[in-house]
């Protein structure tokens, strides 16, 4: 079992293997995303904290996910163009991937493993869940679907400050 964030490795949308290690010393958000959610409107959040905060040691890394009523159909070329186009999304962007079930990516199995939803469920219950994780690579805090970014910048600049 890893213990570590920065042990885990993911495809971007190009279909680069990127190992999380590229990133330690960083504070990272995670967040599971689609491009046709009541809740895509938060790429615009996302994009704001991250260009707020990026020269400071932020990170977003974005995973489309289409587990929740279809809202991510798309191949990763029609996800990169739709980020970019709608949004302007600058952070990393990876390959769909699952957050709940037996296909789960392990870095989503590892982060709900550490950080328990509502009532101590494991279970991402919607698109744009979001994660924080620490300089080091430890998880620190979960996120609802609904908590927007902005509600997220204390916890940031928090991190940023050690």
């Amino acid at each position: 079992m890893k213990h570590s964030f920065y042990e885990f490795s993911a495809k971007d949308l190009q279909g680069k293997q990127v190992n999380m290690n590229a990133y330690a010393g960083k504070a990272i958000l995670v967040v599971n995303t689609a491009s046709n959610c009541g809740l895509t409107p938060q790429f615009e959040g996302l994009e704001g904290l991250y260009r707020k905060h990026q020269q400071k040691g932020l990170i977003i890394l974005g995973f489309p996910c289409n587990q929740f009523a279809n809202q991510e159909p798309g191949n990763e070329q029609s996800i990169a163009e739709g980020c970019v186009l709608n949004y302007g999304v600058t952070f990393p962007m990876f390959a769909k991937v699952e957050v709940n079930g037996d296909n789960a990516h392990p870095i989503f199995k590892y982060l709900k493993s550490e950080l328990k939803g509502f009532l101590g469920s494991e279970r991402i219950k919607w698109n744009f869940t979001k994660f924080l994780i620490d300089k080091g690579g430890k998880p620190l805090k979960r996120f609802s679907p609904t908590t927007k970014p902005e509600k997220i910048e204390k916890y940031i600049e928090e991190i940023l400050q050690c």
